[in-house]
């Protein structure tokens, strides 16, 4: 994940740690794919084995897994990174990383007194 946002230079990680949150959404997200997989197949299929529901269950897991991560995470940010919706929002050009003042930048092997 890149350190700021390539659209609108926003930094994806307010502080380090920002993100353990996220696994708490991400696993509600999981309990709910697991809980709508498992009620669709015992009503359009009407209760099949317990290995289809282990595979299919199991499928959906993995495919719904990446969609998981990045919207817990949008979700984390949005809600607790001081991010606010813009409905109306325009493509900015990235913005320049800063640099320290050539005051207080060394070369490489020097000792700074």
């Amino acid at each position: 994940m890149p350190a700021v946002c390539p659209v609108c230079g926003q930094p994806t990680e307010p502080e380090p740690g920002f993100y353990y949150g996220a696994m708490f959404v991400s696993y509600a997200f999981s309990v709910a794919i697991f809980a709508v997989t498992a009620a669709a197949l015992y009503f359009l299929f009407g209760d099949p084995a317990i290995w289809v529901y282990v595979v299919v269950v199991g499928l959906n897991a993995m495919l719904f897994t990446p969609l998981s991560v990045r919207y817990s995470r949008m979700l984390m940010l949005y809600l607790f990174g001081g991010v606010p919706y813009t409905p109306d929002w325009v493509r900015y050009e990235p913005r320049a990383r800063r640099t320290a003042p050539a005051s207080i930048r060394t070369e490489p092997g020097l000792k700074s007194s």
